[in-house]
Parts: structure tokens; sequence; C-alpha cells
């Protein structure tokens, strides 16, 4: 790969929690992104949990992102009444990238089976920042941080930026 694709990149992370029943004691997926930006050198700037609410999570979103150029939220991508977290973000998306839901949804499928098809993860770029949206379980934080952000939120960041 052209080593212009990949610049040096300070990863300033937002972490939103979707859910109207967790807590800060029980965001047990919360805690393990903000672990896994730490493990890998970067900053939390913004952390948040929010509840099943259109307004509430766009408004978590564009506070995130006045600090954080990488936000990922988690929780309300299904496909229940109240899984509203496509819809309060996939409006500020300037450019999607499509590649990482069909990818997480691929990866999925080897560890829970036909289900990964329930899952809406989305990704996009907002004013220059990467926006995750992923489900709640703690199971699909680990596979979406450790596989797809972690490695290639530099790279993402890198050609946003340009």
């Amino acid at each position: 790969m052209d080593p212009t694709h990949r610049a040096p990149v300070e990863v300033k992370a937002g972490v939103i929690t979707v859910s109207s029943t967790r807590t800060e004691a029980t965001d047990s997926s919360g805690e393990l992104i903000r672990g896994r930006f730490v493990t890998a050198g970067h900053q939390v700037t913004y952390t948040a949990i929010v509840p099943d609410s259109v307004l509430a999570i766009r408004r978590a979103a564009i506070e995130a992102l006045e600090s954080a150029n990488c936000v990922v939220l988690s929780g309300g991508t299904g496909l229940t009444h109240d899984d509203c977290t496509i819809e309060a973000i996939a409006p500020l998306y300037e450019k999607t990238i499509d590649g990482f839901g069909e990818v997480f949804r691929t990866r999925s499928l080897d560890e829970i089976g036909t289900a990964a098809m329930l899952s809406r993860a989305s990704a996009g770029l907002v004013s220059g920042a990467a926006v995750f949206c992923i489900p709640g379980s703690t199971g699909a934080a680990r596979l979406a941080l450790d596989q797809l952000i972690i490695p290639e939120i530099g790279h993402i960041l890198t050609h946003a930026n340009r």
C-alpha cells in the first residue's frame, strides 16, 4: 500500500452507549470500547450513556464530535421498535463507509450465524471524523474494535482529512 494512505493521526475517541436500561455500572460494552482505545494508545475525550431517542442520540454525537475525531455508538442498531441509532446518525453522514457494515456482518456470521443479518451496523464520515454505529453486545464491541475500527482508524482518518 502507498505509505501516503496512512499518515500519523492522533485519534481522539468518543464513546456513546445507547440504552434505556444500562448505567455506568452495567455498561460493559462501553467499558470494553474505552479500554480498547486506551490500550491502542488513543485518548478517550467523550463518554455518555443516552436513551433510545433520536434527539438524545444525535445531540450526544454532535457533542462528542466537538472533541473527538472517532465516535463509536454502541446499541440501538437492531430491529426492535425502539432501536433508532441509525435513524439518528445516518442523516449526519457526509459519506458512508459501506464496507464497515458489510465486513462487520460477514465476520459476525462466523460468531452468531445468520442472526448477523439483523444488525444494521454502519459507519460514515462527519466533518472529517469517523462515526461508527455498532450493536450493544460486548461480543459486537470486541469484534468491531479489534478487527475493524482499531486496525483501520488511522487509514480512515488519513483519507477523511485529505
